[in-house]
């Protein structure tokens, strides 16, 4: 009994875990409030997800606001054109449901679809990319595009935890506590889980830039 209340044993860890996500969950939810600094906090939301999932992280708010501060300017921009280009995917679909019909509906609504699906995978990989590389933000939008379709699988499995989490909200919301498991660890327990797919994904290149330095 001693052993299992013991802070090295499996339940002590995976209760500091929990406490850990939670912690991260009210951090990015109140950085997040202003909107503008969405991008910022998702950034720093990501850096700080793959340290809990890789058991790196000594201090949540520590690592949450040291990658806040750093990736502000950038990330609100790479947040900024995902949102402009998701404007974009919106007013065309608004154009080819009112004015189109017949055959050429059905094929720009394929191409939207496809079109949706690239961005949302991009947006999938471009903070946890900026969260853990440099570059300038084409570099960051362009990263992310090629390996999201390069691990097609991790971000199909990305995907599909955000989009699962989101049908369980919608409906069956009873089982989220109709929207208190978003604030008490939704957010931050999605990132971790993701965390651990994006830090498996990007180990191979963090090695081989830290091996070729520029």
């Amino acid at each position: 009994m001693d052993n299992l209340f013991s802070a090295d044993s499996a339940l002590m860890r995976g209760l500091t875990v929990v406490a850990d996500v939670m912690i991260l969950n009210l951090v990015f939810i109140v950085t997040s409030l202003p909107v503008v600094t969405l991008g910022a906090s998702l950034t720093a939301l990501n850096f700080t997800a793959m340290r809990i999932a890789k058991g790196q992280c000594n201090s949540v708010t520590g690592d949450y606001f040291r990658s806040f501060r750093q990736n502000f300017r950038q990330a609100t921009l790479v947040g900024l054109v995902l949102a402009l280009l998701g404007l974009v995917l919106a007013a065309w679909y608004s154009v080819i449901t009112n004015l189109m019909s017949g055959a050429a509906e059905f094929a720009l609504l394929a191409i939207w679809y496809i079109l949706v699906f690239i961005l949302a995978t991009t947006a999938l990989f471009a903070f946890p990319y900026l969260a853990s590389f440099e570059g300038r933000t084409r570099e960051v939008l362009r990263n992310a595009l090629l390996l999201s379709g390069k691990h097609l699988l991790t971000s199909l499995l990305a995907l599909a935890l955000i989009a699962l989490s989101l049908g369980v909200t919608i409906f069956f919301p009873h089982v989220t506590g109709y929207g208190i498991g978003w604030l008490a660890i939704g957010f931050a327990g999605i990132a971790t889980i993701n965390g651990i797919l994006f830090a498996r994904v990007f180990r191979t290149y963090l090695a081989t830039s830290r091996s070729n330095p520029a």
